[in-house]
Parts: C-alpha cells; structure tokens; sequence
C-alpha cells in the first residue's frame, strides 16, 4: 500500500488491487465502498486505456479489427489497468506496462497528491503504438458514512448521450432526464458536489469533459469523470500517436 497522510485525512493506494485508491478518510468518515470480491465495485479505480463499454467488445482501429474479452457480457468494460498490477515507480506514483489483452504497447502512470483540503491524481498514457485510448475513474462513494445524513448529489449537466436498448450511447446528445441514472453526460454547468449533511461535502473536479452517474445501487454513488463517453471506439476514437501521450486529472476537494 501507499500511505498518504495529511492534517485530518488519510488515503490508501494498492498498486496490487489495479492501482486503484483503496481507503479515503477525511474527519474520520471513510467515503469510499471497501474492498470486496468483485474488482470493478469498490473504491476508486482508474479506467485504462478505456472507460465504460466497448460493444460486443469489438471495434476496428488502422483497417484491424479488434475483440477484447467480455468482462461485463455482452459487452467489454472500463479497459486492463483496474485487475493489473502496478509498480512503485517512487515517490507517490506507480505504473504499468499495457499488454495482452490490449493490442498495443505503452506505458500507464498515477501519480497522487494529497493536501489538507484536496486529493488530485494524475492519470497518464504513453503510447508505444498508435492506439486510440481513454482515461478516467471510477469512484464508488458511500451513500452513509460514520455520521452526518445519506448522501445527496449535486450536478448540473446540460446535455447527456442517448442510450440504445443495450445501453450503449448512440452519439446523439439530449436533454437529461430525471435520475435514476446509468448515463454519461457533458457540458457541466457546474462540478458536481456529494454532500453527505452534517459531516463532509466534497466537490469533484476533473480535466476530462465527460462524467457518467450511476447512481442506481443503494449502498453507493459512482461519479466517474472520463475522457469520451462510452463505446467511443466505435464513434469518434480519441488516438494517441506512437510517441506521445495522454494526460487527465482527477481531484476531490472539501473543506
């Protein structure tokens, strides 16, 4: 584990575990879902080299046709870095190399921060290949914590992806409805706020200009930044050439 300390709060990192944020106690409210079997339902996960579904796991990139294993049949789902195992590269930040089942080479780091009144992580992809890639994360919040209320959300999108009857995004961008929500919106009007009354709120940034709520389950709220939206391969494929990288944030502020 990697073991950040601030005034007040303390984080937990386990590069075993898909370099995922473990543990997140700020005042004495852990905010975070613990450790459980499954690995895609609890703490906060990074998403790489992709986020969200890919359809039936296949899609073609450079005239080749490319099938993923079907995680979450029937579809593949939220890339290879959340079941790896990564690496301390030092202080604050770990890696790991891209392989099979993923086509191409390359090069994945996090690097975590933690302040009194904020954690930030950096996600990064450098690519050996050409491939078309994502970044985000999946965070699972608690819906109660030691003390304070249930949690409520806070969050203004303006515009969010149709989804088909596989629950795939069309491309085609509507108005949003009321949640529940299993859905990945854009044009925040505002960064969205978990505020748990009487104990903790905590407001949510990210580089990256898409956000999926699911906010179905009844123990936990997953506020998940990302890159593109869902099944983006098959659509508008962000591509990183061989070479260069990728960059995106993630931070959690409160206070």
């Amino acid at each position: 584990m990697l073991q950040f300390d601030a005034p007040g709060v303390s984080a937990r990192v386990d590069p075993a575990a898909g370099g995922r944020l473990a543990s997140l106690e700020i005042d004495g409210n852990e905010v975070l879902v613990a450790r459980g079997g499954d690995a895609m339902r609890w703490g906060c996960f990074p998403m790489v080299p992709f986020a969200g579904r890919v359809r039936a796991g296949r899609f073609e990139f450079a005239g080749e046709r490319v099938e993923l294993p079907l995680n979450l049949p029937p579809h593949a789902i939220h890339g290879t870095g959340y079941t790896s195992c990564w690496e301390r590269h030092g202080p604050g930040e770990i890696g790991f190399e891209l392989g099979a089942p993923w086509r191409w080479a390359g090069h994945v780091t996090q690097r975590f921060d933690l302040r009194q009144d904020r954690f930030t992580i950096r996600l990064t992809l450098v690519a050996t290949q050409t491939m078309p890639a994502m970044l985000g994360w999946h965070p699972w919040f608690r819906r109660t914590l030691a003390r304070g209320g249930p949690v409520s959300l806070q969050f203004l999108p303006a515009r969010m992806y149709e989804l088909d009857a596989q629950a795939i995004p069309t491309g085609r961008l509507v108005d949003p409805p009321e949640g529940p929500w299993d859905n990945c919106f854009t044009a925040l009007q505002s960064a969205p706020t978990l505020d748990w009354a009487g104990a903790l709120r905590l407001r949510l940034g990210s580089s990256a200009d898409h956000w999926v709520i699911y906010d179905e389950p009844e123990h936990a709220i997953c506020v998940e930044p990302q890159t593109a939206a869902p099944d983006a391969f098959n659509r508008t494929p962000q591509v990183v050439e061989a070479g260069a990288s990728m960059h995106a944030e993630f931070w959690l502020a409160w206070g």
